[in-house]
Protein backbone atom coordinates (compact mmCIF):
# COMPACT_ATOMS: atom_id res chain seq x y z
CA UNK A 1 0.00 0.00 0.00
CA UNK A 2 1.05 3.56 -0.76
CA UNK A 3 1.78 5.14 2.59
CA UNK A 4 2.01 8.58 1.07
CA UNK A 5 -0.87 10.94 2.63
CA UNK A 6 -3.47 13.01 0.95
CA UNK A 7 -3.85 15.98 3.24
CA UNK A 8 -7.05 16.42 5.55
CA UNK A 9 -6.83 19.77 5.68
CA UNK A 10 -9.42 21.62 3.94
CA UNK A 11 -8.00 24.24 1.18
CA UNK A 12 -8.61 27.96 1.44
CA UNK A 13 -11.74 29.48 0.35
CA UNK A 14 -14.64 31.28 1.11
CA UNK A 15 -17.21 29.08 1.63
CA UNK A 16 -17.74 24.79 1.16
CA UNK A 17 -20.12 22.93 -1.08
CA UNK A 18 -20.38 19.80 0.83
CA UNK A 19 -21.60 16.58 -1.77
CA UNK A 20 -23.91 13.79 -1.20
CA UNK A 21 -23.21 9.97 -1.94
CA UNK A 22 -22.57 10.31 -5.94
CA UNK A 23 -22.24 6.49 -6.16
CA UNK A 24 -21.76 6.60 -10.00
CA UNK A 25 -24.74 9.67 -11.35
CA UNK A 26 -21.48 11.14 -13.16
CA UNK A 27 -23.43 13.21 -15.14
CA UNK A 28 -25.64 14.43 -12.40
CA UNK A 29 -22.30 15.51 -10.57
CA UNK A 30 -21.41 17.39 -13.55
CA UNK A 31 -24.75 19.45 -13.59
CA UNK A 32 -24.66 20.19 -9.73
CA UNK A 33 -21.52 21.18 -9.72
CA UNK A 34 -21.80 23.75 -12.90
CA UNK A 35 -25.45 24.73 -10.80
CA UNK A 36 -23.14 25.71 -7.91
CA UNK A 37 -21.22 27.71 -10.12
CA UNK A 38 -17.75 25.60 -10.85
CA UNK A 39 -16.68 25.63 -14.63
CA UNK A 40 -14.62 22.88 -16.23
CA UNK A 41 -11.05 24.26 -16.61
CA UNK A 42 -9.12 21.26 -18.34
CA UNK A 43 -9.80 18.14 -16.64
CA UNK A 44 -10.76 20.09 -13.26
CA UNK A 45 -14.02 21.82 -11.53
CA UNK A 46 -13.00 24.88 -9.96
CA UNK A 47 -14.32 27.50 -8.68
CA UNK A 48 -13.28 31.48 -8.14
CA UNK A 49 -13.49 31.43 -4.45
CA UNK A 50 -15.03 27.86 -3.34
CA UNK A 51 -14.11 24.61 -2.59
CA UNK A 52 -16.12 21.30 -2.65
CA UNK A 53 -16.42 18.71 0.07
CA UNK A 54 -17.18 15.44 -0.85
CA UNK A 55 -18.83 12.94 1.98
CA UNK A 56 -17.83 9.29 0.50
CA UNK A 57 -19.62 6.83 -2.31
CA UNK A 58 -18.79 8.37 -5.23
CA UNK A 59 -18.28 4.23 -6.64
CA UNK A 60 -20.97 1.21 -6.48
CA UNK A 61 -24.79 1.38 -8.10
CA UNK A 62 -24.99 3.41 -10.45
CA UNK A 63 -23.98 3.90 -14.55
CA UNK A 64 -20.68 6.04 -14.45
CA UNK A 65 -18.41 5.57 -11.55
CA UNK A 66 -15.53 5.87 -13.37
CA UNK A 67 -16.50 9.99 -15.30
CA UNK A 68 -17.68 10.06 -11.28
CA UNK A 69 -14.75 9.54 -9.49
CA UNK A 70 -12.43 11.18 -12.88
CA UNK A 71 -13.94 14.31 -11.70
CA UNK A 72 -13.61 13.75 -7.95
CA UNK A 73 -10.51 12.54 -7.74
CA UNK A 74 -9.27 15.51 -10.17
CA UNK A 75 -10.79 18.12 -8.25
CA UNK A 76 -9.30 16.70 -4.98
CA UNK A 77 -5.57 16.39 -6.57
CA UNK A 78 -6.05 20.05 -7.80
CA UNK A 79 -6.88 21.08 -4.18
CA UNK A 80 -10.02 21.72 -5.31
CA UNK A 81 -12.15 19.67 -2.67
CA UNK A 82 -11.66 17.00 -0.15
CA UNK A 83 -13.25 13.96 0.37
CA UNK A 84 -13.83 11.63 2.95
CA UNK A 85 -13.98 7.78 2.35
CA UNK A 86 -17.37 6.03 2.56
CA UNK A 87 -18.28 2.56 3.19
CA UNK A 88 -18.51 1.58 -0.43
CA UNK A 89 -14.92 3.12 -0.89
CA UNK A 90 -13.53 1.04 2.25
CA UNK A 91 -15.59 -2.42 1.04
CA UNK A 92 -13.85 -1.66 -2.54
CA UNK A 93 -10.42 -1.82 -0.62
CA UNK A 94 -11.22 -4.93 1.39
CA UNK A 95 -12.83 -6.86 -1.49
CA UNK A 96 -9.85 -6.44 -3.24
CA UNK A 97 -7.16 -6.55 -0.66
CA UNK A 98 -5.82 -10.19 0.01
CA UNK A 99 -5.72 -11.89 2.94
CA UNK A 100 -2.13 -12.07 4.26
CA UNK A 101 -2.34 -15.99 4.82
CA UNK A 102 -3.35 -16.07 1.12
CA UNK A 103 -6.99 -17.74 1.59
CA UNK A 104 -9.33 -15.12 -0.30
CA UNK A 105 -9.66 -11.60 0.35
CA UNK A 106 -10.53 -9.48 3.35
CA UNK A 107 -13.92 -8.92 2.27
CA UNK A 108 -15.66 -12.61 1.25
CA UNK A 109 -16.26 -12.66 -2.13
CA UNK A 110 -19.80 -13.96 -1.95
CA UNK A 111 -23.14 -13.03 -3.82
CA UNK A 112 -23.79 -9.70 -1.49
CA UNK A 113 -20.37 -8.69 -1.57
CA UNK A 114 -20.38 -9.29 -5.22
CA UNK A 115 -23.47 -7.85 -6.05
CA UNK A 116 -22.94 -4.61 -4.06
CA UNK A 117 -19.94 -3.81 -6.23
CA UNK A 118 -20.71 -5.41 -9.24
CA UNK A 119 -21.50 -2.04 -11.59
CA UNK A 120 -18.05 -0.36 -10.51
CA UNK A 121 -15.94 -3.62 -11.42
CA UNK A 122 -17.63 -4.20 -14.66
CA UNK A 123 -17.27 -0.62 -15.87
CA UNK A 124 -13.25 -0.61 -15.12
CA UNK A 125 -13.43 -4.27 -16.89
CA UNK A 126 -10.85 -2.37 -19.59
CA UNK A 127 -9.05 0.06 -17.25
CA UNK A 128 -7.52 -2.49 -14.29
CA UNK A 129 -4.70 -0.06 -13.96
CA UNK A 130 -6.72 2.46 -13.39
CA UNK A 131 -8.92 0.76 -10.76
CA UNK A 132 -5.64 0.02 -9.12
CA UNK A 133 -4.69 3.50 -8.93
CA UNK A 134 -8.13 4.37 -7.48
CA UNK A 135 -7.73 1.72 -4.56
CA UNK A 136 -4.68 3.41 -3.78
CA UNK A 137 -5.94 6.39 -3.96
CA UNK A 138 -9.18 5.51 -1.06
CA UNK A 139 -6.12 3.93 1.34
CA UNK A 140 -5.20 7.33 1.37
CA UNK A 141 -8.23 8.90 2.14
CA UNK A 142 -9.39 10.36 5.63
CA UNK A 143 -12.21 8.35 7.57
CA UNK A 144 -13.11 11.66 9.03
CA UNK A 145 -11.99 15.60 8.85
CA UNK A 146 -12.57 18.43 11.08
CA UNK A 147 -12.55 22.13 10.05
CA UNK A 148 -11.44 24.18 12.54
CA UNK A 149 -12.73 27.48 11.66
CA UNK A 150 -11.77 31.06 12.09
CA UNK A 151 -13.27 33.98 13.22
CA UNK A 152 -16.56 34.56 11.80
CA UNK A 153 -16.61 30.85 10.15
CA UNK A 154 -18.11 27.52 12.48
CA UNK A 155 -15.99 25.22 12.73
CA UNK A 156 -17.57 22.04 10.87
CA UNK A 157 -17.02 18.06 10.40
CA UNK A 158 -17.06 15.71 8.03
CA UNK A 159 -17.61 11.56 8.25
CA UNK A 160 -19.47 9.13 6.32
CA UNK A 161 -22.13 7.96 8.25
CA UNK A 162 -21.68 8.85 12.27
CA UNK A 163 -19.41 10.63 14.88
CA UNK A 164 -18.29 8.60 17.35
CA UNK A 165 -16.43 11.62 19.94
CA UNK A 166 -14.12 8.76 21.73
CA UNK A 167 -12.95 6.49 18.94
CA UNK A 168 -11.92 9.39 17.01
CA UNK A 169 -10.21 10.96 19.78
CA UNK A 170 -8.39 7.23 20.21
CA UNK A 171 -7.82 7.76 15.88
CA UNK A 172 -6.73 11.01 16.39
CA UNK A 173 -3.79 9.91 19.16
CA UNK A 174 -2.80 7.16 17.33
CA UNK A 175 -2.36 8.77 13.76
CA UNK A 176 -2.64 12.41 14.27
CA UNK A 177 -5.58 12.95 11.52
CA UNK A 178 -8.35 10.89 9.41
CA UNK A 179 -6.58 8.67 7.73
CA UNK A 180 -5.59 5.47 8.59
CA UNK A 181 -2.64 2.62 7.36
CA UNK A 182 -2.41 -0.75 6.16
CA UNK A 183 -2.14 -2.38 9.72
CA UNK A 184 -5.56 -0.28 10.29
CA UNK A 185 -7.35 -2.08 6.97
CA UNK A 186 -6.53 -5.33 7.95
CA UNK A 187 -7.44 -5.30 11.00
CA UNK A 188 -10.71 -3.86 10.21
CA UNK A 189 -11.81 -6.70 9.37
CA UNK A 190 -11.62 -8.66 12.61
CA UNK A 191 -14.74 -7.97 14.69
CA UNK A 192 -12.91 -7.87 18.08
CA UNK A 193 -10.50 -5.10 17.32
CA UNK A 194 -10.93 -1.40 17.97
CA UNK A 195 -10.23 -0.74 13.93
CA UNK A 196 -12.89 -2.73 13.29
CA UNK A 197 -15.45 -1.06 15.63
CA UNK A 198 -14.11 2.70 14.52
CA UNK A 199 -14.40 1.53 10.16
CA UNK A 200 -17.76 0.38 11.33
CA UNK A 201 -18.77 3.02 13.38
CA UNK A 202 -18.22 5.58 11.45
CA UNK A 203 -18.40 4.66 7.72
CA UNK A 204 -21.36 2.74 8.13
CA UNK A 205 -22.89 3.99 11.28
CA UNK A 206 -24.93 2.18 13.92
CA UNK A 207 -26.76 -0.55 13.00
CA UNK A 208 -28.36 -2.53 16.47
CA UNK A 209 -29.69 -6.32 15.68
CA UNK A 210 -33.21 -7.58 15.12
CA UNK A 211 -34.35 -10.01 17.78
CA UNK A 212 -33.17 -13.73 16.50
CA UNK A 213 -34.93 -15.05 13.74
CA UNK A 214 -36.15 -12.25 12.41
CA UNK A 215 -35.27 -10.02 8.94
CA UNK A 216 -36.80 -7.82 6.95
CA UNK A 217 -35.91 -7.05 2.87
CA UNK A 218 -34.91 -3.57 2.62
CA UNK A 219 -35.87 -1.26 -0.20
CA UNK A 220 -32.81 -2.18 -2.01
CA UNK A 221 -33.71 -6.05 -2.14
CA UNK A 222 -31.23 -7.14 0.57
CA UNK A 223 -32.33 -9.08 3.76
CA UNK A 224 -30.71 -7.59 7.00
CA UNK A 225 -30.70 -8.70 10.10
CA UNK A 226 -30.05 -5.29 11.51
CA UNK A 227 -31.37 -1.24 11.25
CA UNK A 228 -30.02 2.01 10.92
CA UNK A 229 -30.16 3.79 13.63
CA UNK A 230 -30.25 7.78 14.89
CA UNK A 231 -27.22 8.73 16.53
CA UNK A 232 -28.52 12.61 17.69
CA UNK A 233 -31.80 11.17 19.06
CA UNK A 234 -32.93 13.55 22.27
CA UNK A 235 -33.72 10.84 24.85
CA UNK A 236 -35.05 7.82 22.63
CA UNK A 237 -37.01 5.81 24.61
CA UNK A 238 -38.17 2.76 21.91
CA UNK A 239 -36.63 1.34 19.04
CA UNK A 240 -38.66 3.13 17.22
CA UNK A 241 -37.12 6.39 18.07
CA UNK A 242 -33.59 5.52 17.04
CA UNK A 243 -35.23 3.92 13.72
CA UNK A 244 -33.53 6.49 10.62
CA UNK A 245 -33.74 4.09 7.28
CA UNK A 246 -36.67 4.13 4.48
CA UNK A 247 -37.25 0.56 5.74
CA UNK A 248 -40.03 0.03 8.62
CA UNK A 249 -39.49 -1.98 11.61
CA UNK A 250 -42.33 -4.48 12.89
CA UNK A 251 -44.27 -3.13 15.55
CA UNK A 252 -43.26 -5.43 17.60
CA UNK A 253 -39.59 -4.03 17.50
CA UNK A 254 -41.17 -0.49 16.81
CA UNK A 255 -42.72 -0.19 20.18
CA UNK A 256 -40.19 -2.12 22.21
CA UNK A 257 -38.22 -0.30 24.62
CA UNK A 258 -34.06 0.08 24.26
CA UNK A 259 -32.43 -2.83 26.53
CA UNK A 260 -29.72 -1.53 28.85
CA UNK A 261 -27.16 -3.52 26.36
CA UNK A 262 -28.18 -1.63 22.97
CA UNK A 263 -28.68 1.58 24.97
CA UNK A 264 -24.55 1.21 25.72
CA UNK A 265 -23.84 0.76 22.18
CA UNK A 266 -25.42 4.72 21.38
CA UNK A 267 -23.55 7.69 21.01
CA UNK A 268 -25.23 10.89 20.92
CA UNK A 269 -24.36 13.79 18.66
CA UNK A 270 -25.36 16.82 21.43
CA UNK A 271 -26.65 20.18 20.31
CA UNK A 272 -24.04 22.05 21.87
CA UNK A 273 -21.63 20.28 18.67
CA UNK A 274 -20.24 21.47 15.68
CA UNK A 275 -22.08 21.28 12.52
CA UNK A 276 -22.15 18.08 11.32
CA UNK A 277 -22.12 16.71 7.78
CA UNK A 278 -22.80 12.87 6.55
CA UNK A 279 -24.56 11.07 3.70
CA UNK A 280 -24.94 6.73 3.85
CA UNK A 281 -28.83 6.60 4.89
CA UNK A 282 -30.94 6.83 1.63
CA UNK A 283 -33.32 9.86 2.88
CA UNK A 284 -36.19 11.12 0.56
CA UNK A 285 -37.92 14.31 0.14
CA UNK A 286 -37.05 17.55 -0.01
CA UNK A 287 -33.77 18.01 1.99
CA UNK A 288 -33.43 19.96 5.25
CA UNK A 289 -31.39 19.66 8.43
CA UNK A 290 -31.93 16.76 10.88
CA UNK A 291 -30.82 18.87 13.48
CA UNK A 292 -29.68 22.58 13.32
CA UNK A 293 -26.08 20.91 13.67
CA UNK A 294 -26.66 18.17 11.52
CA UNK A 295 -27.53 17.56 8.09
CA UNK A 296 -27.39 14.20 5.84
CA UNK A 297 -26.73 14.81 2.31
CA UNK A 298 -27.96 11.34 1.19
CA UNK A 299 -31.33 11.69 -1.03
CA UNK A 300 -30.61 8.45 -3.06
CA UNK A 301 -29.49 9.73 -6.20
CA UNK A 302 -28.69 6.87 -7.89
CA UNK A 303 -32.59 5.56 -7.26
CA UNK A 304 -33.68 8.62 -9.43
CA UNK A 305 -33.59 11.08 -6.24
CA UNK A 306 -31.84 13.86 -5.62
CA UNK A 307 -27.96 14.66 -5.90
CA UNK A 308 -27.62 16.88 -2.86
CA UNK A 309 -25.26 19.49 -1.71
CA UNK A 310 -24.81 21.89 1.45
CA UNK A 311 -23.16 25.26 0.42
CA UNK A 312 -21.71 26.00 3.94
CA UNK A 313 -20.12 30.12 4.48
CA UNK A 314 -19.77 29.19 8.47
CA UNK A 315 -23.03 29.21 10.21
CA UNK A 316 -23.17 27.25 13.11
CA UNK A 317 -26.95 26.51 12.74
CA UNK A 318 -27.72 25.01 9.62
CA UNK A 319 -30.59 26.24 6.85
CA UNK A 320 -33.00 24.26 4.47
CA UNK A 321 -32.48 27.06 1.97
CA UNK A 322 -28.79 26.70 1.93
CA UNK A 323 -29.46 22.85 0.42
CA UNK A 324 -29.04 23.13 -3.21
CA UNK A 325 -30.16 19.39 -5.39
CA UNK A 326 -30.27 18.12 -9.15
CA UNK A 327 -32.83 15.57 -9.86
CA UNK A 328 -31.28 12.73 -11.51
CA UNK A 329 -33.12 11.60 -14.95
CA UNK A 330 -34.02 8.28 -14.87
Amino acid sequence: MDDSRSVAVLPPAAGYDLIGDVHGCGVTLSRLLERMGYRRQGEVYRHANRRAVFVGDVIDRGPRVREALQIVKAMVDAGEAVMVIGNHEFNALTYCTPRPDGEGYLRPHVPRTNRQIAETLEQFAHYPAEWREYLAWFARLPIFIEYPGHKGFSAFRVVHACWDAPLIAHHLGRYGSGHFDEQFLLASVEPQTIEYKTRQRLTSGIDLPLPEGMSIISSDGYERSSFRTKFWADNPRTYGDLLFQPDPLPDSVANAPISDADRACMTHYGPEQPPLFVGHYWLKGKPSPLAPNLACLDYSAVKYGRLVAYRMDGEAHLAAHKFVWEYVDP
